[in-house]
């Protein structure tokens, strides 16, 4: 295992952690500065195990609530009914997932300059859906019907395209169905953990027979940095989100998807 796959698994780690929860579309940003930083990996298979740490800082941060909702589903009709809200929002993920598993991961991971259009095209999205006019119907989560948590799920669908965001694409698509800004975000949280632990299952599946005892350990290390960079977006999204809007991470997406191209036309 070279220093330099280690330094690469760290600052990749890093980057998926800071940008997992966030509308820019972390496998973009992975797949990308792997790209230009010379990475390698059996069927590309960092890029989405390494998601798991994001994962389980979502699970220590809200921890108290889901330990909560888990104990009242006997009794709670509420609780159940968010529980089949994310895990329907999840379903239509899940069927596209399995059955466009391979194309995704062999042509649309391996298509940088796609990455790049589809992150200041979806940047141009967030500026216009921060500007719009919209009058939420939906402040809470755990009252979503389940209409709307389906309708959602379609929506995260699109992020099966490397650069558009899954969070990107279920917080628009929320927003657009009449959520508001925090609970729309919020919701992006937990839909990511059956949709997330998903994919690392499947990835795991698929390329269980590829992976070498060095490939395990630099997963590891990202893992373990996408955790710890998760832990502090996490815990100050919310109330950033509903302070400053999308629009810094619009531009973000314009400037990051522009310099995309610019390098790969200069370096390839």
């Amino acid at each position: 295992m070279e220093d330099q796959s280690i330094i690469s698994a760290l600052v990749l780690g890093l980057i998926e952690g800071l940008t997992e929860f966030v509308p820019v579309s972390s496998t973009a940003h992975v797949l990308l500065a792997g790209h230009f930083l010379g990475f390698e990996s059996p069927g590309n298979t960092f890029a989405v195990l390494i998601q798991l740490g994001a994962i389980l800082a979502i699970l220590s941060v809200y921890f108290a609530k889901l330990l909560g909702i888990a104990l009242s589903l006997p009794t709670s009709a509420e609780s159940r009914r968010f529980v089949g809200a994310v895990l329907l929002g999840f379903l239509p993920a899940a069927v596209i997932g399995v059955v466009a598993h391979d194309f995704i991961k062999t042509v649309l991971f391996e298509t940088p300059m796609l990455i790049c259009v589809v992150l200041i095209l979806g940047g141009f999205v967030l500026l216009w859906i921060d500007r719009l006019p919209l009058k939420p119907k939906y402040h809470d989560v755990t009252e979503y019907p389940l209409s709307l948590a389906l309708k959602i799920g379609f929506c995260q669908c699109l992020a099966m395209i490397p650069g558009t965001s899954r969070s990107g694409a279920t917080i628009v698509g929320a927003l657009l169905l009449g959520a508001d800004k925090r609970s729309a975000a919020e919701f992006s949280f937990f839909l990511a953990m059956p949709t997330m632990l998903g994919a690392f299952t499947l990835d795991l599946y698929k390329n269980r027979n590829a992976l070498t005892v060095d490939d395990t350990m630099i997963i590891a290390i990202g893992f373990v940095a996408a955790f710890v960079s998760a832990l502090f977006v996490v815990r100050g999204l919310l109330n950033f989100i509903s302070k400053r809007g999308y629009a810094p991470f619009a531009w973000w997406r314009i400037a990051i998807g522009t310099l995309g191209i610019l390098g790969l036309l200069l370096v390839g």
